[in-house]
Parts: C-alpha cells; sequence; structure tokens
C-alpha cells in the first residue's frame, strides 16, 4: 500500500526546509516518524514529491536511510511546468499546491493510497484509520475516498494563530470543508477564528479538521487535469499566488456527487 508524502514546498514562513530540520539529538526528522508511524499500520511504499533540485538532499538525509532498511520509495517531482496555454511567472518559486503535486506523481499511484504533508507529525493513530480504510476501499458509482479529521483543541499551535479547515460532516461521510486562517486558543480557554476585519467568532474545540491526511483510489486523478486548467484560467491576474488544493479539489468532487469521502476521527496528537 502506498503512501504519498507532499514534500515539495519551501517553508517560506518557517524561513528553510522544515522537512530536512532535525527534530532530534541524533538528527531524526519528522518524515522519519511519518515512515516509522505508516509502516507499523502496513504501508510498504513511500513516494515522496519534491523539487528535482533537492532529489540528491532528500537521498542523502532521508533516502540512504530507507534504503538501509529496506524500505521501498520513490521519487515523483513537482514542476513549474503548466499545462498548453499558460506560462509560470518567472519569479514564482514555489510549487502550485497539494492538488498539482498529486498530479506531477500520477505515474506512482496506480493503486489506493494515502497522502499526507512532509511537516506535519500525525500520530500512529491516524495512519491505522487510514491504512484500515483503504485496504477495502473500492469505487462503486462514486469513488471510495476516506479522510482522516482531528479535533480542532489537537491542532492548535502555542506559536500563534494556524490555519485550519473546518469540515462539516453528514452521517459520516464530508459535506463540506471551509478554510480558517486565524485560529487560536485565546486567554480565557475559548478558540476563536479572527476574520479579516478584525471580528471573531468562537469555534467549539471538538470541530473536526483536516490536516491534509486523506486516502484515494486512482480514480482521484480522472479529470483533475481539467479542475486545474479551470483553476489556472479564473486565475490568470494572479498567476504568482495561485494554489490548486487537495482540500478543493476533493471538496469539487463530492459536490458534484461524484465521491463519498469517510470521514474517520483520529484522538492523535498533531504536531508540526
Amino acid at each position: 500500500m502506498t503512501l504519498a508524502i507532499l514534500a515539495a514546498g519551501m517553508g517560506s514562513r518557517f524561513g528553510g526546509m522544515k522537512q530536512l530540520t532535525p527534530l532530534t539529538d541524533e538528527g531524526e526528522f519528522i518524515i522519519d516518524f511519518t515512515v516509522f508511524d505508516a509502516l507499523k499500520a502496513g504501508f510498504d511504499r513511500f513516494v515522496f514529491i519534491i523539487k528535482e533540485e533537492n532529489r540528491d538532499l532528500f537521498e542523502k538525509t532521508i533516502g540512504s536511510r530507507l534504503a538501509r532498511n529496506g524500505v521501498r520509495y520513490e521519487y515523483a517531482y513537482q514542476t513549474q511546468t503548466l499545462p498548453e496555454g499558460f506560462v509560470c511567472p518567472p519569479e514564482r518559486t514555489k510549487p502550485f499546491g497539494t492538488a498539482h503535486a498529486i498530479l506531477c506523481a500520477r505515474e506512482h499511484l496506480k493503486e489506493n493510497f494515502g497522502v499526507v504533508n512532509a511537516d506535519d507529525f500525525y500520530g500512529r493513530d491516524a495512519f491505522m484509520k487510514l491504512a484500515s480504510k483503504l485496504k477495502t476501499a473500492e469505487d462503486g458509482e462514486k469513488a471510495d475516498f476516506v479522510m482522516v479529521g482531528y479535533p480542532l483543541k489537537n491542532t492548535l499551535s502555542e506559536n500563534g494563530t494556524v490555519s485550519r479547515g473546518i469540515c462539516s460532516v453528514c452521517d459520516g461521510k464530508l459535506c463540506h470543508v471551509e478554510e480558517h486562517k486565524k485560529l487560536m486558543r485565546e486567554a480565557d480557554g475559548t478558540v476563536t477564528n479572527t476574520f479579516d476585519d478584525g471580528s471573531k467568532a468562537v469555534i467549539p474545540e471538538d470541530t473536526l479538521v483536516s490536516m491534509n491526511c486523506f486516502g484515494f483510489t486512482p480514480s482521484l486523478l480522472e479529470g483533475m487535469d481539467e479542475l486545474f486548467r479551470e483553476g489556472l484560467s479564473a486565475n490568470r491576474d494572479n498567476m504568482q499566488k495561485y494554489e490548486f488544493f487537495l482540500p478543493t479539489a476533493v471538496q469539487r468532487l463530492t459536490d458534484e456527487k461524484k465521491a463519498d469521502v469517510t470521514v474517520l476521527a483520529t484522538s492523535a496528537l498533531w504536531q508540526g
């Protein structure tokens, strides 16, 4: 079973490559913990989606250790190449988003697969739930997808606000995801979201949020090219900042009744 790890982002706010910043005295990275927990859950093949210019660094720091331990892994490259009729601004260096990353890795994703971020610690329970569903996921009239959701209270940071996808769940299926960009715990213990006009709204701390921990059948890739083209067309005047996000693609497929997304809640504590 395959796990795709999104690792092409440059961590602009962090000031470097978060994915390859050691966390322990032994030089271990978040990715090391992700692979370890995923292996325990039953994943046995890993696809690292990276920028091609970072391959040697990834191979030296991550790949060589995986190879010594007999772990199967491959690299897919997220490029700045766009479909015919679109041109990437020469000054743009960041990738075009998480859904675009999956498009770039399509030749590596021919079976059911999970998707996680390289710079998030998800906890083993999340991988156990993801793997359990993926082992039986099979498309019927609709595509059969899965998302592992976290209670908001388990995903907050002590170092400021966070952005999270607030989920609406109906009968165990994902109905809607709405991005909230300035979530934080206040001094009185409540969790609030601050809007662009400065106003605030209290968000229940047990609300499920998306942390980009998804499971898909290969049918996800059907029609993704067209969705990407639509997004590019709508953002011709904003090509410097436009990103094609995975939750956006998933929402579109659910809205069009082409996919069901089973939501599995985890009690795991997120770290980032």
